[in-house]
């Protein structure tokens, strides 16, 4: 795998082969020949590697499922990721801001997931349409 596009999903074990800097890198490049400027760009990139890493691992979370839900309902491949990208840091958010120790919760994220649609997604988050 040479270059990362996500509008395509990557083959998940050519993914999960590479390095997490590779991966890191690939989804900064994409971000940066397509111009796309982005707040926190170090963040974005993760977030982005974060949903791939997760979609790969198949129907161990429901990552996969929910990124072709949404695309079904009428989102491209990479606004899915960061539909998804946006439940994964509005989890990760609430986790840090408990302030003890923790752990993130899996089955609160994934039903978030489950009950994730581009309607609700647009509402809490405020992507465009």
């Amino acid at each position: 795998m040479k270059r990362y596009d996500p509008n395509v999903a990557p083959d998940p074990e050519g993914w999960l082969a590479l390095d997490e800097a590779k991966r890191l890198a690939m989804v900064a490049d994409y971000h940066r020949q397509k111009r796309i400027r982005v707040p926190q760009r170090d963040l974005h990139a993760a977030t982005h590697v974060i949903v791939e890493n997760q979609a790969a691992l198949g129907e161990e979370l429901p990552v996969r499922r929910t990124i072709e839900r949404l695309i079904g309902e009428g989102l491209d491949r990479h606004e899915a990721v960061h539909a998804v990208g946006c439940i994964l840091m509005e989890q990760l958010s609430a986790l840090m801001q408990d302030g003890s120790s923790a752990e993130f919760n899996t089955p609160l994220y994934c039903a978030r997931l489950e009950t994730l649609t581009v309607e609700s997604w647009r509402s809490d988050f405020g992507e465009p349409d």
